[in-house]
């Protein structure tokens, strides 16, 4: 049996025909323009020629004859291109094209045109990725590549930063086993190695987004936008031989800092520079460091700058400015229409007079010699002075003028003691008390009273004044206020007579505390009430019955807020300190998310895995928790604090009141909760939320004039 002879395809003919005989067809398919424009691909045609050929058809008459005339149903935009170079003059107008001839109409022009369209392949991202190296690598720069085929240099360079992630990752995106999104992502990074150890972390993983692989790419990286980074500038790091990566495609912020360590060291160094630099401007002393813990001005009494006192022309000057500016202000106010010439005159007024309201401040030089400075380096990267600190130890010590052993009494020759001679420098009402005489004799004058009789009778007084500042709370009040600020802002001030203690904890060893919203109002508030108290506390009783009783009150209560304490402390258990704490806090209506605390992946990352699971439980349910039980537990640190945003969840020690909590979840939960402090005096195990923590972080600032360095903090 014979075989039936397979039918032979016979490819239509290929022809160069003139332009002029070629004409438009109205039965192509495309109708909305897409893509690369009419006038780019005339450019890409004058520069390369055509390397497409036009699909046409004979235009025939009514007896089915062809007229020598073609129309193009497929390929409309490249006769279009050609005509803009026609009228360029850079194509004659018979120039013979390359065409392909279907005589033979076996399928419709709609069908060519439609099938020329759909059948074509777009160039898979990493065929474009690699051809775009290759031009590079012949020795185009991005910007002749991206005029070539017409887009911006920066989508050059960024097709080119794809080109260079791993091989392997190449492959796995052409096998689409790693989405474009991914790869973008791990060409933050030019180490290879890493960004394959990347991807086997989180190959197994639920969290493979974009924004978690630039995260761990930039783990160990500190972020352009550090007030670190900033204070050293891009110019100078990269002059040390410090590397920046950059995002060519998301909004980086200046990239990340590659070398933490030589960043730090460029601060140092120019830490050292502009420390030094205020130091000669007259301080006894300067310490520098990037931050500073919370309370690290502790102890230390503070000086203020005072502005210059004006001249009497400078006075004379601001009244007859003033007075301008006030009547042509009331004189514009009555004007109907707007006046740009006097509204700029207006301006320059205000401007002169803000000028000499804000004359510069100084420092006394003799205190500035016993005083120093804090330098350190605010959000912004911008350097930060405090200054004006007297130490303790810098503080100027006055004379006693207490009489030395064997020296005698009086100048005349033993006339007896007029009390201007102190002894032994007790004082009573104002008087030396136990002075000794010049002369033994009964005749050298009256002897003084006895040590005893001297506290009999001062007992009494006591007892007298405490029952009339009893029945005067107002005086109570200010008393109680006096003692108050005399050992919250003065050091070595004159001692009260209440025999009130203060203590104020600084907690300088938690790291971070200074740059809470909190912190930094307690600090706003403190300065201005320091600004405000007279310079020696000799005037401070009068200074406070002058003030009004709200301005009392309000320095009286910032003054115990100083003192409270509500932390839990391992090694000094206050059950009934801190039972009072909630009590207090229910008084004020106090809540922590009120406040502003949020459960950051810091504070996450110092749990166990256990409470971290815990804590999303409690806050979001086990569904949610399930999500990220099978995490490494600093993905779950991540992971939880974007769960527990917005829950209003807070860890135990952070509530009013801690319930007795059974831990019945087993190996799910580490760590036992303890009940409630009992009220009876024994000290109440307390729950220990931070189990895993392996303790406090150094509170010690870096000293640049000691050398010393801080710890190495990589941001992200």
């Amino acid at each position: 049996m014979a075989k039936n002879a397979i039918q032979k395809i016979a490819m239509n003919a290929a022809e160069n025909i003139p332009y002029d005989k070629l004409m438009l067809s109205q039965k192509n398919v495309r109708g909305i323009k897409d893509g690369v424009s009419i006038e780019q691909l005339a450019k890409d045609i004058g520069r390369r020629k055509l390397i497409q050929s036009l699909n046409v058809r004979p235009v025939l008459d009514g007896e089915g004859e062809e007229t020598g005339t073609f129309e193009v149903p497929a390929g409309g935009r490249r006769y279009l291109a050609l005509g803009i170079l026609i009228k360029q003059k850079r194509l004659a107008n018979n120039e013979p094209i390359p065409c392909i001839v279907n005589r033979g109409q076996e399928t419709s022009a709609e069908e060519d045109s439609l099938a020329e369209n759909l059948r074509r392949a777009d160039l898979h991202p990493l065929d474009q990725f690699r051809a775009f190296k290759t031009l590079r690598d012949q020795g185009l720069d991005p910007d002749e590549i991206g005029a070539r085929f017409f887009v911006s240099p920066a989508t050059v360079r960024q097709r080119l930063r794809l080109a260079s992630v791993s091989p392997k990752l190449l492959d796995l995106y052409e096998k689409d086993e790693i989405r474009l999104e991914q790869i973008m992502a791990f060409s933050i990074s030019d180490d290879h190695a890493r960004q394959e150890q990347v991807w086997e972390r989180i190959s197994s993983s639920h969290t493979q987004e974009p924004y978690y692989i630039r995260r761990l790419l930039t783990e160990t990286t500190v972020r352009a936008d550090d007030r670190r980074a900033v204070y050293v500038g891009a110019e100078a790091y990269e002059a040390a031989g410090g590397v920046i990566l950059r995002d060519l495609f998301e909004q980086d912020a200046g990239g990340w800092y590659q070398d933490a360590a030589l960043l730090e060291q460029l601060v140092f160094d120019r830490l050292k520079v502009d420390a030094e630099a205020i130091r000669a401007e007259g301080w006894k002393w300067v310490e520098a460091a990037i931050s500073f813990p919370y309370g690290h001005t502790s102890g230390m009494r503070r000086i203020y700058a005072e502005a210059q006192e004006l001249s009497a022309e400078e006075i004379k000057r601001y009244d007859a400015l003033k007075a301008e500016y006030d009547k042509l202000d009331a004189d514009y106010a009555q004007a109907e229409d707007a006046d740009e010439a006097i509204e700029a005159k207006l301006d320059q007024l205000g401007a002169e007079l803000d000028a000499i309201d804000d004359r510069p401040q100084s420092y006394d030089p003799a205190q500035k010699a016993i005083a120093g400075v804090f330098v350190t380096l605010a959000a912004n990267g911008k350097l930060q002075a405090e200054a004006g600190f007297v130490r303790a130890e810098d503080e100027p010590r006055t004379e006693t003028g207490d009489v030395d052993e064997g020296e005698e009494g009086g100048a005349d020759g033993g006339t007896g003691s007029n009390g201007d001679d102190h002894g032994d420098g007790v004082v009573v009402n104002g008087k030396p008390v136990n002075e000794t005489s010049g002369d033994d004799g009964e005749d050298a004058g009256i002897k003084p009273l006895p040590d005893r009789l001297v506290f009999d009778l001062t007992a009494q007084r006591t007892l007298a004044l405490r029952n009339a500042l009893a029945g005067d709370v107002d005086i109570a009040f200010v008393a109680a206020l006096h003692a108050f600020v005399l050992q919250i802002f003065y050091r070595f001030a004159p001692d009260t007579c209440l025999e009130i203690s203060l203590k104020s904890g600084s907690f300088s060893q938690v790291d971070g505390l200074a740059e809470t919203s909190w912190a930094k109002q307690i600090a706003e508030r403190h300065e201005a009430w320091d600004r405000d108290l007279p310079d020696e506390a000799e005037g401070l009783w009068d200074f406070l019955l002058g003030l009004d009783e709200a301005s009392r009150k309000a320095l009286f209560a910032h003054c115990v807020s100083l003192t409270l304490n509500a932390v839990v402390e391992p090694w000094n258990r206050r059950p009934k300190a801190l039972v009072h704490a909630d009590v207090l806090g229910r008084s004020l209506q106090f809540d922590m998310v009120d406040a502003g605390w949020t459960p950051m992946v810091e504070f996450l990352g110092r749990l166990t895995k256990a409470r971290i699971l815990q804590a999303v439980r409690e806050a979001r349910g086990a569904d949610s928790a399930q999500l990220i039980d099978h995490m490494k537990k600093d993905i779950m640190a991540r992971e939880a604090a974007r769960l527990l945003e917005g829950s209003n969840w807070l860890p135990e020690p952070l509530r009013l009141e801690v319930d007795e909590v059974v831990a019945d979840a087993g190996d799910a939960v580490a760590g036992d909760l303890s009940d409630k402090a009992a009220l009876d005096g024994d000290a109440a195990e307390l729950p220990s939320f931070l189990a895993d923590d392996a303790g406090p972080p150094s509170d010690e600032p870096v000293t640049i004039d000691g050398d010393e360095t801080d710890h190495l903090q990589a941001a992200e």
